[in-house]
């Protein structure tokens, strides 16, 4: 008779090598075998989203902070880096007429990968887009001056005071 220790030994032997071989067969199985088939984006859905409109009556020092706000929550990460970092470097100084053009860019359009494709000049912009703010996107995600962009600012920079 097997004593108690001898018998997990076994036990977990044989379980390990049925798991081994499980995931042998299984790697083999999944390999790349050539070309993708071409995706028909049939499983795509498309959510609505409320029509952009300008906030009237909103002061400038107000659309910037909101501008400030929407540039770092993004749908996705990427978006947030870049324009976050961005609108630290930009908003200040933007005049009346490029802050509604960057709050038309950033929030009119349904799907944050179009933006990004559009700022790394991956598919072409649109021209109710394509203006004095978009070529300022499009020049600092050349990021010429090769700065280190792997996460959004730390928030102090929007307290003027602690500056």
């Amino acid at each position: 008779m097997l004593s108690a220790v001898a018998a997990k030994r076994l036990v977990s032997g044989v379980c390990q090598t049925s798991w081994r071989s499980g995931v042998t067969g299984l790697m083999s199985a999944r390999a790349y075998r050539g070309e993708a088939p071409e995706d028909s984006k049939g499983d795509l859905i498309e959510i609505p989203l409320p029509p952009w409109t300008e906030k009237v009556g909103e002061t400038v020092d107000i659309k910037r902070r909101r501008l400030l706000y929407e540039s770092r929550k993004r749908g996705m990460l990427e978006n947030c880096i870049l324009l976050s970092l961005f609108s630290k470097r930009y908003l200040n100084t933007m005049s009346e007429t490029q802050l509604q053009q960057y709050d038309r860019l950033i929030n009119e359009p349904s799907n944050d990968w179009d933006i990004y494709y559009w700022a790394t000049e991956a598919h072409p912009t649109p021209e109710v887009y394509d203006g004095e703010v978009m070529d300022m996107l499009k020049e600092f995600t050349k990021n010429r001056d090769q700065e280190q962009r792997l996460d959004a600012p730390n928030l102090e920079y929007l307290d003027k005071s602690s500056q």
